[in-house]
């Protein structure tokens, strides 16, 4: 009787302790409306390995974005467009090579954008799924997404921040340029690390 009270006990708690983790991520979250993204406080970046063992990070210079919280949290949509040639590493060899036909392509797809499709409970946090197109290719995509809070600045302007990571396989959208090295490898990674610091403007 004592064995199957504890793992009654045991269930009751977990469950209690999923339940209490979805109800907290539903509640952490802006007030509904149109947020704006803010682009000098937000920054997109990406990271990419070089020769199997160093870091090359970029980010985009120029953005837009909205972000509609609906009062389901799980019904909110985001939007967010980069300009492809807007893309920097700080070496401008690189950053050109980044824009031209090998990679990105930015004179003939000028856009990157991002729609979602789906939002949902990740722990304290939120999963978001949507459409990422890069090079005219358009691929599903699930990112973790976690709300860093809303504040006021001293021009009364509401703010929420937002941390958005993922991982991408670039080959899908055909960013395929590459070296294979002499001892083995590649090199630049077929993997790339995303990251977005997003700041949003509560739109009045």
């Amino acid at each position: 009787m004592n064995i199957q009270l504890k793992a009654l006990t045991t269930t009751n708690e977990r469950k209690a302790t999923e339940m209490s983790a979805t109800t907290t991520a539903r509640t952490i979250a802006p007030a509904s409306g149109k947020w704006q993204l803010d682009p000098s406080h937000s920054d997109l970046k990406i990271t990419a390995r070089h020769i199997m063992v160093s870091k090359v990070r970029g980010s985009f210079e120029s953005m837009t974005g909205t972000i509609n919280v609906a009062d389901d949290i799980t019904d909110s949509t985001v939007e967010v467009e980069a300009k492809a040639a807007s893309v920097t590493t700080g070496v401008e060899d690189r950053d050109n090579h980044l824009r031209s036909p090998d990679f990105l392509d930015a004179e003939n797809h000028p856009i990157i954008r991002f729609a979602s499709t789906g939002l949902s409970p990740k722990g304290e946090a939120w999963q978001l799924s949507g459409d990422l197109t890069i090079r005219g290719i358009t691929k599903p995509v699930v990112f973790d997404l976690s709300y860093e809070g809303s504040a006021t600045d001293p021009y009364g302007n509401q703010k929420a921040a937002f941390t958005v990571t993922g991982e991408i396989e670039r080959e899908e959208w055909g960013l395929t340029w590459n070296v294979p090295l002499e001892g083995g490898g590649l090199l630049v990674s077929k993997k790339l690390q995303l990251e977005f610091d997003a700041q949003a403007v509560l739109q009045t």
